[in-house]
């Protein structure tokens, strides 16, 4: 779990906030300016004038979502305002841009009087394609989104109602078939009367449960007909004849549990009482109303779900929400109706029962997934949820009539939503779950730096990596506690009087005695130069990796590293490599850090290495062999090594996608690939760019992480043989986590032998 401070320097870090308005036509020239504004833009408000409906055609409207909210009822932190509440709404908006490319405008509204915030929804209809209301409280929330539905034209939806109601639906619609129950039988308990209380109980409703076997409770205890305490007329729509009136005398012989309410409120010996096989949903956020550790005590038959990640069957709105309404915006839906609501259960149910790809279970760690107790609900960052929720709603709104435009052909809609899915969607995360399938002990000579301490919190927290701390114990420790840390168990080395200090100096005068160093000398380096030992560590076996650099000029962090470890027999040289993650894909960037002036053999190499490293990130390597020259275009000796290193490449790796010498805009743009050199196996679609010397390599990547919008991750080494990276100085906790995974997923391979094999025909 990150700590406040990782929270706060998240939020306030760079440009402030979560969101930015991005132009999506340009505007460099005065052609441009006059389109985009006056005179040009009075052409489209004309015709929208004369039509409506061509607000979605010439407009951003068709994909615009307000986020309303006036933070009555912020998850977990109560009634705190409007602009409190600023932050969670921002994060819904990066949501929905994240999972389903919905752009989003977060509205916080400074009142509680519902009337006031349904009429100023009202007046911003114009301006969206539908309304997601949030964190407004039980029951203002209720009337709120009726009126709405009532008067708008565009889809309002209340997702702390709806959404949640739809995951734990779908759950209950899987967990009743692997339990063989039916749901016009089954005995369920809401506890929890509020806005997800009562949708979840509604929807059971809808699904086919019967009111008859459903009791609902609040906090002062069960509904029932001719109850006056803390009731309305939407608690009054649940009342029970039963004689039940406490939580524990309803849940006797209850099939299914919903929890929206507080922490701990199910006993374990509520649980006992539960019919055969019971199902329990404890939603309450962040602690549930009992956790599936202390439910599975009592029963092993039960069957649980949380809204927490650490367990399984996660009741997590953002699997709902995002592509509701992206089915919905696609058909420029008048409103969000129980048949589209249903169409998302059905489909989400459907979907955990499928075989789950290898895609997603390497996001998650290589675990293994199949339909059963314990996987009842797709994952979060199952790229296939966009593609069953949102034609199964945008369907059900046809279908009911609700939708304004054709989308076609079913299939082609769902073509087009998988076009929305970056290559590079989470690919830092899908590295992070690779790394937790087998854990690496990685040292940081830097151990007693705050970044690297507040990084390892986050490696230890998430289960990424072993980290091994070097420097003075107290020190490490003193600022562990002054940061709020807990690093507990983690290994901390004092470098000096350590009790391996002896053996690494006899190791270390070894291998360098022959090139000048003395054993005073190597006594000396190890016990000061906390580069030397951990580098020392990796050598000797007693770590996996090692990262460091944050302090430290690159020289002084690969020099030890390339004396004490080395390169890989097989290789020539040690190169370096970035990968540069763009909003839709990710590019490979070599050398960029270690080799001035390369020869042919050693660009061949870099190509190689390169490619390799690429296919542990999950990307096929398609590699440009890049010169100012496009195929023989310019006759020049740095042109002739480019075209040497491509022929070399060839012949060592000949499976391997490659075209040079070529310009970089050729290398990525296939309508000129398509146009001029129709011959070119990239088809303009390079991924893994091999620069010829250093100077272009390390500016060029430079330029894209400031200039072009990407996330920089490296610099990876490559050739060594065995893993030590580099951080840069004023690399920030993500970068440094972000490369720890690197280390470790590096560290899962077998160096020798996969390096080895690259050059199978070398």
């Amino acid at each position: 779990m990150a700590n406040k401070q990782d929270a706060l320097d998240y939020h306030s870090s760079g440009r402030k906030g979560k969101i930015e308005v991005i132009a999506t036509k340009p505007c460099n020239t005065s052609l441009d300016l006059s389109l985009a504004y006056s005179p040009g833009v009075a052409d489209p408000c004309l015709e929208i004038e004369k039509n409506p409906q061509d607000a979605y055609k010439y407009t951003a409207k068709g994909n615009l979502v307000a986020v309303v909210s006036n933070g009555t009822a912020v998850l977990g932190l109560g009634d705190i305002g409007g602009l409190a509440g600023k932050p969670v709404m921002e994060g819904k908006g990066v949501l929905f841009k994240r999972f389903a490319d919905v752009d989003v405008f977060d509205i916080e509204l400074n009142t509680k009087d519902p009337d006031e915030i349904v009429r100023t929804v009202q007046i911003l209809e114009p301006t969206f394609g539908g309304i997601n209301l949030e964190d407004i409280k039980a029951p203002e929330c209720f009337y709120i989104e009726e009126k709405l539905k009532e008067t708008m034209n565009i889809p309002v939806f209340h997702d702390d109602q709806h959404g949640t109601a739809i995951i734990a639906n779908a759950g209950l619609l899987n967990a009743l078939e692997i339990t063989k129950k039916d749901i016009t039988k089954v005995k369920i308990i809401v506890n929890g009367a509020g806005a997800a209380g009562n949708a979840c109980a509604n929807m059971a409703l809808t699904l086919g449960a019967k009111l008859e076997n459903m009791i609902v409770c609040d906090s002062k205890g069960v509904i029932y007909k001719g109850r006056t305490e803390g009731m309305n007329e939407y608690k009054e729509r649940l009342a029970t004849d039963q004689a039940a009136r406490t939580l524990a005398e309803a849940m006797v012989d209850a099939d299914v549990f919903f929890g929206v309410s507080s922490k701990d409120v199910l006993t374990p010996d509520m649980v006992k009482t539960m019919a055969k096989d019971p199902i329990i949903f404890a939603m309450a956020n962040p602690d549930p109303e009992i956790l599936p550790t202390e439910a599975l005590k009592v029963r092993d038959d039960v069957i649980i779900g949380t809204g927490r990640s650490d367990f399984p069957n996660q009741v997590n709105n953002v699997l709902c929400f995002p592509f509701l309404f992206r089915g919905t915006l696609d058909t420029h839906a008048t409103a969000i109706n129980d048949e589209m609501k249903m169409a998302a259960v059905k489909a989400l149910a459907n979907l955990a029962k499928e075989d789950v790809p290898d895609s997603v279970l390497k996001a998650y760690g290589n675990t293994k997934f199949s339909f059963g107790r314990d996987y009842l609900i797709p994952k979060p960052f199952d790229p296939r949820v966009l593609l069953h929720v949102a034609p199964a709603v945008a369907q059900a709104a046809i279908d009911t009539g609700v939708a304004t435009r054709d989308i076609g052909d079913i299939a082609k809609y769902t073509e087009s939503l998988e076009a929305l899915q970056g290559r590079s969607k989470e690919i830092m995360r899908t590295l992070i779950n690779k790394a937790k399938s087998e854990r690496k002990r990685i040292v940081f000579p830097e151990g007693d730096d705050e970044k690297i301490l507040r990084a390892c919190q986050i490696l230890v927290d998430e289960k990424i990596a072993i980290p091994i701390l070097l420097g003075p114990e107290d020190k490490i420790k003193n600022k562990i506690k002054e940061l709020g840390l807990d690093l507990h168990g983690v290994q901390i080395i004092e470098t000096k009087g350590s009790p391996k200090g002896r053996e690494y100096t006899e190791e270390l005068f070894k291998m360098r005695q022959r090139k000048g160093v003395t054993l005073a000398e190597a006594s000396r380096t190890i016990c000061r130069e906390r580069n030397y030992y951990g580098a020392m560590m990796v050598h000797m076996g007693d770590a996996d990796a090692m990262l460091s650099g944050v302090n430290h000029h690159y020289p002084e962090t690969i020099r030890p590293a390339l004396e004490v470890i080395g390169k890989q027999n097989s290789v020539s040289g040690v190169h370096g490599l970035y990968m540069m993650v763009f909003k839709k894909e990710v590019i490979f960037c070599a050398d960029t850090t270690v080799t001035i002036d390369p020869t042919a053999e050693e660009l061949a190499e870099t190509a190689i290495l390169a490619a390799n490293q690429s296919r542990q990130f999950d990307v096929d390597p398609k590699v440009a062999m890049l010169s100012f020259s496009n195929f023989g275009s310019a006759m020049h000796p740095f042109t002739s090594k480019v075209k040497k290193a491509t022929k070399l490449i060839k012949e060592w790796a000949p499976n391997l996608v490659v075209e040079g010498e070529i310009q970089a805009n050729v290398a990525l743009d296939p309508e000129i690939t398509e146009r001029q050199y129709p011959f070119s196996e990239l088809k303009g679609n390079a991924n893994v760019l091999i620069f010829p010397d250093l100077n272009s390599g390390n500016i060029a990547y430079k330029l894209l992480d400031k200039l072009g919008g990407a996330e920089a991750v490296g610099p990876i080494l490559m050739g060594m043989k065995k893993p030590v990276h580099v951080l840069q100085r004023g690399d920030d906790v993500s970068d440094i986590v972000n490369m720890a995974a690197v280390a470790v997923v590096d560290a899962q391979e077998s160096h020798e032998e996969e390096i080895s094999n690259c050059f199978s025909h070398k």
